[in-house]
């Protein structure tokens, strides 16, 4: 059965056009699922949902998270949808399960004056921490995802034009971002000491990892005062603060590279949190501060 698994991995590559992370989790939990039907005398094509809701229930147990449940289905339905494509089942075991409500999360994100802090943190002189600011400022002015950050060249970024080309991005869906004058000045001049090749550089002048970034950036938020901070904070960050200052959520979908407005909606969220945060201080109605003479 492992070569049923890896075929409709190379499936989801070739014609689906899935991450290499997505098929590492679902290879994952397919694996796992494939070792549990064995034990119980039954192999992926004779599954039943008896066994399917079994093996999850058992797995569930040591990670609970509806995301991981989620995910868990998604990998069991996808499966069997290509399983009864090319005839490997005759029907659907995971078609009978239910799915978990995957709770909605509020994106962290950094004040403006903090995500100041982080990206101007790095201003040292030497290639180091020129890399490291024109790091910073592109996932926090851009918006980017760290792995597509990871992936890009120089070649990528047109400094002049104020524009960075994403030519792999989640689903493998390119597009070009805007970014602005201070990235501008900290990619101009990190672009002048490495013109061409890998757009970042680890110290063996080799592609910098997204683990070596995201180090990065926990570091910078450290000497900013900000602790945990991650990659996706600053992408959230940049969301958030663009739709504080007028832009619209088609405007942060397309910045961000979010396939459906739903995800994006969640900043809608973040920023009415805020909303009501100034209402409450300042409204004289609102229960806060007497209101000034005038």
């Amino acid at each position: 059965m492992v070569q049923d698994v890896e075929e409709f991995l190379e499936f989801l590559r070739a014609e689906r056009g899935r991450s290499a992370n997505t098929r590492r989790a679902y290879g994952r939990d397919l694996e796992r699922l494939a070792l549990a039907l064995e034990e119980g005398g039954r192999s992926l094509r004779t599954a039943r949902a008896v066994d399917l809701r079994a093996h999850l229930s058992a797995v569930s147990r040591a990670a609970p998270a509806p995301s991981s449940v989620s995910r868990r289905l998604s990998a069991y339905r996808s499966f069997y949808k290509w399983a009864l494509l090319v005839g490997l089942v005759e029907t659907s075991p995971a078609d009978r399960l239910g799915r978990p409500k995957v709770p909605d999360k509020v994106p962290r994100f950094v004040e403006v004056d903090e995500a100041a802090a982080v990206v101007e943190g790095a201003t040292q002189e030497g290639w180091y921490w020129l890399r490291n600011r024109a790091l910073l400022e592109l996932l926090y002015g851009a918006g980017l995802r760290v792995s597509e950050a990871a992936a890009l060249d120089a070649v990528d970024v047109d400094v002049d034009a104020l524009l960075v080309h994403v030519r792999r991005g989640k689903g493998g869906k390119a597009r070009r971002v805007p970014f602005g004058e201070p990235a501008q000045e900290a990619l101009g001049a990190w672009l002048e000491e490495h013109p061409g090749g890998p757009l970042f550089l680890n110290r063996y002048q080799k592609r910098l990892s997204a683990r070596s970034m995201h180090r990065i950036v926990r570091d910078a938020g450290l000497r900013a005062g900000v602790s945990a901070l991650h990659p996706h904070a600053l992408r959230h960050s940049c969301a958030t603060h663009m739709l504080a200052g007028g832009a619209d959520l088609r405007a942060i979908q397309e910045q961000l590279g979010h396939s459906g407005l739903s995800t994006t909606q969640r900043y809608a969220h973040v920023s009415v949190e805020r909303l009501l945060e100034v209402y409450r201080s300042a409204h004289p109605h609102a229960g806060g501060s007497e209101p000034a003479d005038v």
